[in-house]
């Protein structure tokens, strides 16, 4: 998985593994996250909690937002930056999952999020 970071303004773009443990059952948050992602409901690609065909996006984490780059109505094509969203000192953009049309956005920068609360909705 490739993640960008923000560390004193300069932007690093990082490659994750995720390794699984063979020895002992994996904590329930884990197994939570992903049967997730097996229905389809986490896009890791993309920064953020999508529904199935892509039209709700939801908070990837707790935070808060820092900027927002779309609007209802505006047109967006995929993987453009939508918002960042800042959580320990630790950015992380949030950006489209395909090209469409902004149906609604739901938080303005300032707003704190919750993790998996509704941020924008697609037409």
């Amino acid at each position: 998985m490739k993640l960008q970071i923000t560390i004193d303004g300069k932007a690093y773009e990082v490659d994750v593994e995720i390794l699984e443990d063979e020895e002992g059952p994996p904590d329930q948050n884990y197994v939570a996250r992903k049967e997730s992602r097996a229905a389809g409901v986490y896009a890791q690609n993309h920064g953020g909690a999508w529904d199935r065909d892509g039209r709700i996006c939801r908070s990837p984490m707790t935070g808060l937002v820092i900027k927002v780059n779309v609007q209802p109505g505006q047109d967006v094509a995929e993987k453009e930056l939508m918002m960042v969203l800042e959580a320990m000192k630790m950015e992380t953009n949030v950006t489209a999952p395909r090209a469409g049309t902004v149906k609604s956005v739901h938080v303005k920068p300032g707003d704190s999020v919750k993790m998996e609360q509704l941020l924008v909705e697609f037409e």
